[in-house]
């Protein structure tokens, strides 16, 4: 009797937790930012590399954004971007190098539901001037960023996801300089 009364608590127990009474969220955090200051000096190149400016705030860019151990780290497809999450990308896990995912920066809808699908816990997207801010409002579903000035290169948007299984999900985001 007692085991029939185990093996009918089990069941039951399984029952909820596969129904979603026990849905646990699973949070996300995507990490929003535009490359470093990229070299001016030749003004015909289309695709510079960084400064010597640039180098730098890559480099501080690991201390700022490293605490949050990435899984995941997106790119466009110009140098400049590459190069400030390089730095990252190769110091987050002193096991193995993070490879650097280059995304399409033309398709930023598609591209934002591929991040709010992902399995990962936290993910740092670099992109531009205009694209970071862009792609922010998307994740947010609100438009409250507009354009950085062709000069800024400091701000970072760190949006946080709350997600549910059966439920609409709910962010929260911050800037913070770096």
């Amino acid at each position: 009797m007692k085991i029939l009364i185990c093996l009918l608590f089990g069941l039951l127990l399984f029952t909820l937790t596969a129904s979603g009474v026990f849905a646990q969220r699973r949070n996300l955090t995507i990490i929003l930012l535009r490359h470093a200051e990229k070299d001016l000096t030749d003004k015909n190149r289309t695709n510079p590399e960084l400064s010597a400016a640039g180098k730098t705030r890559a480099e501080k860019l690991v201390e700022t954004i490293g605490k949050y151990k990435p899984d995941l780290i997106y790119s466009t497809n110009y140098t400049r971007a590459k190069s400030t999450v390089l730095p990252l990308a190769e110091t987050v896990d002193e096991r193995y190098r993070i490879p650097i995912r280059i995304y399409d920066f033309d398709k930023l809808e598609e591209f934002a539901a591929e991040l709010l699908k992902s399995n990962a816990r936290t993910i740092v997207v670099v992109g531009h001037n205009t694209t970071t801010p862009e792609l922010a409002n998307l994740l947010v579903k609100q438009a409250k960023y507009k354009a950085l000035g062709d000069d800024e290169y400091d701000k970072i948007w760190i949006v946080k996801i709350k997600r549910y299984k059966r439920k609409p999900y709910k962010s929260t985001e911050k800037i913070v300089a770096y």
